[in-house]
């Protein structure tokens, strides 16, 4: 032991310890961590009625949501619980809400505790202590509004709530959730502008009842924020049919293409249908993509509400698998068949391209052979010329000899005209033989080239 305390004092002194300010931290380490722990469940404690808004808004609008979040503690004490850049909780005597922004909307949840037994009135909301000003200063438009009412199974019965739901001939979605520890209705209708879940606890804990209420709401604005994409996807379901006709018109017009002009028509046809695909693509891909992200996130929901059967009653599972799924469908299908068009319109632009190509390479070839013929003719004319060169040089070089031979007439008394014609062969040779080494040589130059 006293070995192994002698170590350790001479390790330290050896390997001072490593103090964490001294390293150089990423600078989005911190925020990656608070992201990672934001928006936990609020925990209820007892009745609580919780409202719900959501606005889609614009990807800039992030400033104004904080000025005008701001300006709800001009009329109300507040305390700040929790807060990032993306997330504020507020907590005031009357109510207690909580700012989340998203990529495409931002969401504003108020909790309100209630007295045990107490009656609400239709029309109350966990936000009446807020002036209906400061959600017009709020960026966006609404697109969700849902309320979930929490009270105990000691203060409404479940068996009188199914009771009362049985005769109305609602399609009503309940369940037990959470290990059977609570009871949820609703039937997803906006009902005075509010879709309505009532949630009965039967033995959570303050954190489990939290939790549902939170994935209760993120049900409500995925399913909504996945629906954004069905009327998208009718859309371009009527212009997709317009344009798979075309298509199959422009195929007709390929077989009947006789020259290079019609299949250029043609070709520019398709490049037209190919730039209104693509942008149709570029268009819809972000809401077709999105809306497949949010009906994952919504199933994903529901499975973590751990549901049980009430019988009779269809439950939150089978209502979304009834009734999002065909329209989740849809859009998978519209964005499939999108897909599918462009490939068919670059395929088919391919072909055509490459016909209209065989065809311009078929010009050239007799453009080139033209031109080859042309070429032999021109060679031909200019070995004419060349040997008509030959005989003009001959006859003048014999000139200079017949002059130069009437010059030394006088000296020799020589036959001018003898030695002229004898010349002449003599002088066609020589200009025949250069004639010849020069295109030989033009020609080792060329091939060397």
């Amino acid at each position: 032991m006293l070995h192994c305390n002698i170590f350790s004092l001479l390790s330290a002194a050896m390997h001072p310890r490593l103090i964490l300010t001294e390293l150089q931290e990423h600078p989005l380490r911190q925020r990656l961590d608070n992201e990672f722990h934001a928006r936990p469940p609020v925990p209820l404690a007892g009745p609580t009625l919780v409202s719900h808004l959501v606005f889609k808004h614009d990807p800039t609008s992030a400033q104004e949501e904080r000025d005008n979040i701001a300006k709800l503690c001009q009329s109300h004490v507040c305390t700040s619980i929790d807060s990032s850049d993306s997330h504020l909780m507020l907590e005031t005597a009357a109510f207690r809400v909580r700012w989340e922004l998203h990529t495409e909307f931002s969401s504003y949840t108020f909790f309100k505790e209630l007295n045990s037994g107490e009656t609400l009135h239709p029309d109350a909301t966990a936000f009446d202590a807020v002036h209906p000003e400061w959600f017009a200063g709020i960026p966006g438009k609404l697109m969700v509004a849902a309320q979930v009412e929490l009270r105990d199974t000691a203060e409404i019965n479940p068996e009188s709530v199914l009771a009362n739901l049985m005769p109305s001939g609602r399609t009503v979605v309940a369940s037990r959730i959470s290990d059977e520890s609570a009871w949820i209705f609703t039937d997803f209708k906006i009902d005075n502008g509010f879709s309505r879940f009532l949630l009965l606890n039967d033995g959570m804990t303050q954190r489990q009842a939290g939790r549902a209420v939170q994935r209760l709401v993120e049900i409500e604005t995925y399913r909504m924020m996945a629906l954004l994409a069905l009327p998208v996807a009718k859309e371009v379901g009527r212009w997709l049919h317009e344009s798979e006709k075309q298509l199959a018109e422009l195929m007709d017009r390929i077989g009947q293409t006789r020259t290079p002009d019609d299949g250029r028509a043609v070709l520019s046809a398709l490049s037209t249908l190919a730039a209104q695909v693509e942008h149709s693509v570029a268009r819809t891909t972000f809401r077709f993509g999105g809306a497949a992200a949010y009906h994952g996130l919504v199933m994903q929901r529901i499975e973590e509400l751990r549901e049980t059967r009430i019988p009779g009653l269809p439950i939150f599972a089978e209502f979304m698998q009834r009734r999002l799924l065909p329209a989740m469908k849809t859009c998978e299908a519209i964005s499939h068949r999108q897909e599918e068009l462009s490939a068919r319109v670059a395929r088919n632009s391919q072909l055509l391209r490459t016909r209209v190509d065989i065809e311009l390479e078929h010009q050239n070839q007799q453009l080139l052979a033209q031109m080859n013929r042309r070429a032999k003719l021109q060679l031909r004319l200019q070995e004419t010329v060349e040997g008509l060169s030959v005989v003009v040089l001959s006859y003048y070089g014999s000139q200079l000899v017949n002059y130069i031979a009437k010059a030394s007439k006088s000296l020799h008394h020589t036959d001018t005209d003898l030695i002229t014609a004898l010349s002449i062969p003599l002088i066609a040779a020589l200009v025949a033989w250069g004639t010849r080494r020069m295109r030989k040589k033009l020609a080792a130059e060329e091939g060397g080239g």
